[in-house]
């Protein structure tokens, strides 16, 4: 049987496998992984503060802070004021369209990640990292 502790390591190395492979596939657009993340959260929640997107990419605001400025530079992402001090941020062209470029290749990366699986499988190991998740209000973190 195994032991919690050489699950959590074999998920670790899924994801470290996982984050290589789509380093990799995001370069030719001019990517890093946080900035191709960072725009599909924006996709799916125009307008999240600087807080919000730090969390759901899994940076400290200050950390995330620096990269939407460069982002914005760059001309991926707006930076507009919000409520009081916040500043909202929302998709530019140039961005929609790397961030559905990014999406194509984070398909093709996830399905060679886990070729290996039925899809029966893939779907119940997806119901058990749910499971294990959900059995811990630390672990519920961004999507």
């Amino acid at each position: 049987m195994r032991q919690p502790s050489e699950v959590g390591l074999a998920v670790k190395r899924l994801q470290h496998r996982q984050h290589r492979a789509m380093s990799k596939a995001l370069a030719p657009l001019g990517l890093s992984l946080v900035q191709w993340d960072t725009l599909r959260h924006l996709h799916s929640r125009p307008d999240a503060s600087l807080h919000d997107l730090a969390v759901l990419t899994f940076q400290t605001d200050q950390s995330f802070g620096s990269l939407a400025v460069r982002m914005a530079e760059r001309g991926l992402i707006e930076r507009v004021p919000g409520p009081g001090r916040a500043v909202r941020h929302r998709l530019t062209g140039e961005g929609a369209r790397l961030r559905a470029e990014g999406q194509a290749a984070a398909e093709v990366t996830a399905a060679n990640s886990f070729r290996a699986l039925t899809p029966e499988q893939l779907d119940e190991l997806g119901s058990l990292l749910d499971a294990a998740l959900g059995s811990d209000p630390a672990a519920q973190g961004p999507q």
